[in-house]
C-alpha cells in the first residue's frame, strides 16, 4: 500500500465522521491561531539579530541565541507533550489486509514530521539564518547551524513519542515530562550541571566545524529507529484484546441510596470517576481549582481588582462542574448505545449528573472558606459565585452536552488531553466564565459591590426556582439528539 492510499483513507475518515461539521468549525479557529503564531515567529526571525544585539551588545548575536537554545528546547518538550496531537490512524482494519506493518509504522512516524510544531520554528530560524548570510557569516557554517536547529526540532518530535508511550500507562501521566523538564531546569539553574553552556557549546562547535552536524542527525536517526521498533512491536491485531488484570477496591456507596431512583446512575458515575485514568486524574487536579485564588489574592494588585472575584469564585467552586460537566454524556460514550437501550428515564440519567455537580460546588465552596483570610468581600463573592454555578452554570453545561458528538477514551491521559473537545467546549466558556465576570464587573462599576453580588445571587436563585422547567427543556434536547449521539459515539473518529 502506497502513501497516497493512507492519505486517501484518512481523508475519507475525516469527511465521513459524524463530528465533521464541528471539526470544520474548530479547525477554522485553529487556523487563525496558527496564522497568529506564524506571524509572531516570522517577525521574531526577521528582527531577532537586531534584538539579540540590543540584549547583549558585547556579544555576537548568534552566540547569544545559542546560550538561550537550552531553554527553547525544554520549553518545546513541555509544549509538545501537552499540546501536540500525535498522528493516529485506524490501523485495525489494515491488519487483516496484506499490508506490511513496517509501512503503516513508517507512515505514522513520517506524518509526525509534518506537524505544525515542526514547521513553526522554521519561520524564525530561516529568516534569522538569511540575516546571518547577509551579514557576511560563512555560508557552510550558517547552513550547518540551521540544519542542526531543524534536526533538534525533529529529535524533540520523536522524543515526544517516547514520553507519550512511557506516560500512557500512568495515572498522573504528565509527571514524567514535568520531572524531566523540571529536573533539567533545576540542575541548570542551581549550577549542578550547566546544560545551557553544554547546548551552547554544541551549537558553536557545529558552527565552527560543520561536519559535526552529523551528530544530531545520528541522534535523530536513532530515535526514529527506537520509535519504529516500539510501535511495530505493538501493532498486532490481538494487542487490543489483552487486558491488564487489576484489583478493584469496592467502595461502600450505600449513602447514595438516599437519592432514590437516581442512586444507580450516581453509583455508575462515581465508579467511572474513580476507576478510569482520565477521570481519576481530573479529581486529583481539584486542588488546582481549590487553590486557584492563591495565585491572585496574596498580591495587592489583584486583590483590588474586584471584578476578578467572580471569575475566581466561579472557577474555584465550579472546577469539577466545568471539567466533568462539559463532557456529558461523552464520559459514557463507550457504552452509551447499551445505556440507551435500557428501560430508563433520560431525566433520571441527567439528574444524577446534576446532583453530582451540585455536590462538588458545595464541597469546594466549604473547602474554600479559608479565603476569608483575604477579606469578607472575597468570601461573599465566592458564595454568590457558588449559587450562580448551581442555578445557572449547571444548566448551561448540561444544555451544552446535548450538542456533544465527540467520543472519549477513558484510558487516555487526563492532563491537557483534548480528546472529546469540540467547538461546543470552546464556545460554552463564554456563558460559563465570561458572562458572570462581565455582569459582576459592570454592575460593580455602575452600582457597587453589593449590587454586583445581588445580580449573581438573583440569577442563581432564579435558576434553582425554575430548575424543573429548565431540566424538562434540557431533557427534551437530549432526547431529540439521542440517535445522533448513538451514531457519533459508535464511530472511532
Amino acid at each position: 500500500m502506497k502513501l497516497k492510499h493512507f492519505l486517501n483513507l484518512e481523508w475519507k475518515q475525516f469527511f465521513r465522521s459524524a463530528s465533521f461539521g464541528k471539526s470544520i468549525a474548530i479547525n477554522i479557529l485553529m487556523i487563525f491561531f496558527a496564522l497568529y503564531f506564524v506571524g509572531i515567529f516570522l517577525f521574531l526571525g526577521i528582527f531577532l539579530h537586531k534584538l539579540l544585539g540590543k540584549i547583549n551588545p558585547d556579544q555576537d548575536p548568534l552566540s547569544t541565541l545559542n546560550a538561550f537554545m537550552f531553554y527553547y528546547i525544554i520549553a518545546d518538550i513541555a509544549m509538545r507533550f501537552f499540546f501536540q496531537k500525535l498522528p493516529v490512524m485506524s490501523v485495525k482494519p489494515l491488519l487483516t489486509l496484506p499490508v506490511k506493518r513496517s509501512k503503516v509504522v513508517n507512515y505514522v512516524l513520517r506524518k509526525s514530521a509534518f506537524s505544525f510544531f515542526n514547521f513553526l520554528p522554521l519561520f524564525a530560524f530561516i529568516p534569522f539564518s538569511i540575516t546571518l548570510l547577509t551579514k557576511g557569516y560563512p555560508t557552510a557554517s550558517v547552513l550547518a547551524w540551521l540544519l542542526t536547529a531543524i534536526a533538534v526540532t525533529l529529535i524533540i518530535n520523536f522524543l515526544n513519542f517516547i514520553l507519550e508511550s512511557f506516560s500512557s500507562e500512568r495515572e498522573l501521566s504528565f509527571l514524567p515530562v514535568i520531572v524531566l523538564v523540571g529536573g533539567l531546569f533545576a540542575l541548570n539553574h542551581f549550577n549542578v550541571i550547566s546544560f545551557a553552556d553544554i547546548v551552547a557549546q554544541g551549537y558553536t562547535a557545529i558552527y565552527d566545524n560543520p561536519v559535526f552536524v552529523l551528530v544530531p542527525i545520528a541522534i535523530l536517526v536513532a530515535l526514529y529507529v527506537i520509535n519504529f521498533k516500539q510501535l511495530r512491536s505493538k501493532l498486532f491485531l490481538d494487542s487490543s484484546l489483552k487486558t491488564k488484570t487489576t484489583v478493584v477496591n469496592a467502595s461502600n456507596m450505600d449513602w447514595t441510596r438516599r437519592f432514590g431512583d437516581i442512586a444507580p446512575f450516581m453509583q455508575l458515575d462515581l465508579k467511572l470517576i474513580w476507576r478510569n485514568k482520565r477521570t481519576k486524574s481530573m479529581v486529583m487536579l481539584l486542588a488546582i481549582g481549590l487553590l486557584y485564588g492563591l495565585f491572585f489574592y496574596p498580591q495587592p494588585i489583584y486583590r483590588n481588582m474586584v471584578f476578578m472575584y467572580a471569575f475566581i469564585g466561579v472557577f474555584s467552586t465550579g472546577f469539577f462542574l466545568i471539567n466533568f460537566g462539559q463532557f456529558i454524556p461523552a464520559w459514557d460514550s463507550g457504552y452509551y448505545k447499551m445505556l440507551m437501550s435500557q428501560n430508563i428515564k433520560y431525566e433520571q440519567y441527567l439528574r444524577s449528573k446534576f446532583i453530582l455537580m451540585i455536590m462538588s460546588v458545595v464541597i469546594l465552596f466549604v473547602l474554600g472558606i479559608p479565603y476569608v483570610y483575604f477579606g469578607w468581600k472575597i468570601l461573599i463573592a465566592h458564595f454568590a459565585a457558588a449559587v450562580y454555578n448551581i442555578g445557572v452554570n449547571s444548566h448551561v453545561i448540561l444544555l451544552g452536552g446535548s450538542f456533544n458528538r465527540k467520543k472519549i477514551d477513558l484510558d487516555k491521559r487526563a492532563a491537557f488531553n483534548y480528546q472529546g473537545t469540540g467547538a461546543v467546549q470552546w464556545l460554552i466558556g463564554i456563558p460559563l466564565m465570561v458572562l458572570p465576570m462581565g455582569l459582576f464587573g459592570i454592575t460593580n462599576w455602575l452600582a457597587g459591590f453589593e449590587a454586583a453580588i445581588a445580580v449573581l445571587l438573583i440569577l442563581g436563585i432564579l435558576g434553582i426556582v425554575f430548575h424543573k422547567k429548565i431540566m424538562k427543556f434540557i431533557t427534551q434536547k437530549y432526547l431529540n439528539s439521542k440517535y445522533k449521539m448513538i451514531d457519533a459515539f459508535s464511530q472511532d473518529s
